[in-house]
C-alpha cells in the first residue's frame, strides 16, 4: 500500500515543499528512510515506532520504505515525524476521511506520541498559506505559525491528529489574537547625562539607519548610549516583524513567540567569525542576521580579531550574507545598524583630562591599526565621548527616548514619502544613482563639500557617506534641500586619521 502526505523543510529563512511517500510491501521486516535525510530524520524511525505503539496504533512487521521527495535535495529537521507516523498508520489500516491533499504536517513526536514544537515553523506556515494548505502543528508552535495567517490546526498528540483526520475528533481552526502592542524598554535616554553631541549623532544614526562609532575613555557612557538607541528607533512594521521572527524561528530562538522588539545583539569580543556571520554544519544564521532590522553592538571593537571584523564588510555594504558550505550556499538577510565602541588607546585614556595616558605612540598606532581603513570607511558617523564633569552628572537630562523617537519617526516618514517609488526605506540604503536624484545641495553646501574633499582627502565612499548623513540631517530639519549647515555637520562626523 502507498500513501503520500505533504510536509516542508527550511532552507535559509524560507520553506520548501516535501512529499512524504510511504510504501508498505511484503518481505523481510524493515524500516528505511531515503531522500537525502539528515541524522535527525533517520533517527525519527525510533521516535515514530514508539509513538505509534504508545498511541495504541499497530505497527505491523512489514517492509516500510519512506521517501522524502524531491530526493536530490538534502533535508533536515524533526518536522517529518508527524507525516511519517500518519502515513504508516494509514498503511497499517487506520481509516482517514479527510482529504490529505489539503493538509501540510509539521511536528516532532515524543516517544509517548505527544506533538513537540519544531524550529522554522513560521517559514513553513508561510509556505502553507502560499499554497492554500491547512497546517497541522504542535500547540506550542501554533501562536508563532499564526503570524502567517494560514489555516492552522493545533494538537497535543498523535491520537488527536488521527482522530481529527478520520472525523472522530472535532477540531477548530486555531485563532490567535496577535496584537503588535507598544514595546516597552527598561532603559531610557533620560538616564544619559551630558554627551549632547553623541546623543545628536545617535538621533541622526537612528533616523537614517546609519552605522555609528563611539570613541572615548572608559566610563563615558559608550555602552550605555548604544543600549538605548533601539529605544528611539521606530516600532517594527508587520513586514519587519515577520522577517525578524523567521530568522529567530530558523535559529531556534523564537521560543514560540513573535519578535516585536527590535533586536539588539552584543557579541563578546572573543566571538569567532562563524558565530558572527553564521555557519556551522547546518549553516545557521549568525549574530549579524539575528540583528537584522535592529542593532549589532560591537563593544571594544579593536579587541575583536581582525578577520572577524573584516567579514562584516560585505554585509555592511549589501545588507545580506551568503553562508557557503561544500554543497550549498545559504543567503540570510543582515540589514543591521552597526554600533561600534572603542577606547582611544590600549589604556583607554589618550586625550583624557582626568587621567594620564601611559601608552606609547607605537602602541596607539598598533591598537588603531587593528581596524582596517576599508572597514572604517563603511562607518557613517564617528563621535568622541569625553569624560563628564560632576555638575553635569547631577543635572537633569533634557532628552527622553520618547521625544527622540518622535523625531526619528518624523524623519523616517520624510524618507518613506520620498522613496515610495524606490526599493529602499532609509537614507543609508541610497545608491549612487539615488544619491544624485535625491541629495540636492544648495550652492554653498556644494562648495563646502568640494573643499572638504580636497583638504580631508575623502574617498569616493566617504563622499557618499557624507551625502547620506547630510540627507538625514536635512530630513530631521524637514528640508528638501541639503543646506551648508547640514553638510558641515555631516563632515564633522567623518573619521579623519590623526
Amino acid at each position: 500500500m502507498f500513501v503520500k502526505l505533504k510536509s516542508a523543510f527550511v532552507f535559509g529563512i524560507n520553506a520548501y515543499g516535501v512529499e512524504v511517500e510511504v510504501d508498505s510491501s511484503k518481505g523481510l521486516p524493515a524500516f528505511v528512510i531515503v531522500g537525502l535525510a539528515d541524522n535527525a530524520i533517520k533517527e525519527s524511525k525510533e521516535r515514530v515506532r514508539s509513538a505509534l505503539l504508545n498511541s495504541s496504533i499497530p505497527f505491523k512487521a512489514t517492509r516500510l520504505t519512506v521517501n522524502l521527495s524531491p530526493a536530490d535535495v538534502k533535508k533536515e529537521g524533526s518536522q517529518f515525524d508527524l507525516p511519517i507516523a500518519i502515513a504508516i498508520a494509514i498503511v497499517n489500516g487506520v481509516e482517514i476521511s479527510k482529504n490529505l491533499e489539503e493538509f501540510l504536517f509539521a511536528a516532532e513526536l515524543s516517544l509517548d506520541g505527544k506533538l513537540r514544537p519544531v524550529s522554522g515553523i513560521l517559514p513553513i506556515s508561510i509556505h502553507a498559506k502560499k499554497h492554500n494548505l491547512n497546517l497541522v502543528v504542535a500547540k506550542e508552535n501554533a501562536y508563532e505559525a499564526s503570524l502567517a495567517k494560514a489555516s492552522i490546526y493545533a494538537f497535543d498528540n498523535l491520537s488527536q491528529v488521527l482522530g481529527f483526520l478520520n472525523g472522530y475528533v472535532d477540531a477548530k481552526l486555531y485563532e490567535a489574537n496577535i496584537v503588535f502592542e507598544k514595546v516597552d524598554y527598561e532603559v531610557d535616554f533620560s538616564e544619559i547625562k551630558g554627551q549632547h553631541r553623541a546623543i545628536r549623532a545617535a538621533l541622526i544614526a537612528a533616523s537614517g539607519f546609519h552605522n555609528i562609532m563611539l570613541i572615548g575613555p572608559p566610563g563615558t557612557g559608550k555602552s550605555m548610549l548604544a543600549q538605548r538607541i533601539p529605544t528611539i528607533m521606530p516600532p517594527m512594521s508587520e513586514e519587519e516583524i515577520i522577517e525578524t521572527t523567521k530568522i529567530y524561528s530558523v535559529a531556534g530562538l523564537s521560543k514560540g513567540s513573535v519578535i516585536t522588539k527590535r533586536p539588539f545583539r552584543a557579541p563578546h569580543h572573543t566571538a569567532s567569525d562563524i558565530s558572527l556571520i553564521g555557519g556551522g554544519a547546518d549553516a545557521k544564521p549568525g549574530e549579524i542576521s539575528l540583528a537584522h532590522n535592529g542593532v549589532l553592538f560591537l563593544d571594544e571593537l579593536p579587541e575583536f580579531k581582525r578577520n572577524v571584523i573584516e567579514v562584516l564588510r560585505q554585509p555592511l555594504e549589501n545588507g545580506y550574507i551568503n553562508v557557503s558550505r561544500a554543497k550549498f550556499t545559504v543567503n540570510y538577510p543582515a540589514n543591521f545598524m552597526l554600533i561600534g565602541a572603542a577606547n582611544p588607546c590600549p589604556c583607554g585614556y589618550y586625550g583624557s583630562k582626568v587621567k594620564k595616558c601611559i601608552c606609547s605612540f607605537d602602541q596607539i598606532r598598533r591598537y588603531r591599526s587593528k581596524i582596517s581603513g576599508p572597514f572604517l570607511d563603511r562607518i557613517d558617523l564617528y563621535v568622541e565621548m569625553p569624560e563628564i564633569d560632576y555638575d553635569i552628572i547631577q543635572a537633569e537630562s533634557t532628552y527622553t527616548s520618547y521625544d527622540l523617537m518622535q523625531k526619528v519617526i518624523e524623519a523616517r516618514e520624510f524618507q518613506k514619502n520620498r522613496f515610495f517609488e524606490e526599493k529602499i526605506k532609509t537614507n543609508s540604503q541610497l545608491t549612487p544613482r539615488l544619491i544624485k536624484k535625491y541629495c540636492k545641495l544648495d550652492f554653498q553646501a556644494e562648495q563646502t563639500l568640494k573643499q572638504a574633499m580636497k583638504v580631508l582627502h575623502f574617498s569616493a565612499r566617504s563622499y557618499t557617506k557624507v551625502l547620506k548623513v547630510a540627507r538625514t540631517i536635512a530630513d530631521l530639519a524637514k528640508s528638501d534641500i541639503i543646506l551648508d549647515s547640514h553638510i558641515k555637520e555631516a563632515i564633522s562626523y567623518r573619521y579623519v586619521e590623526n
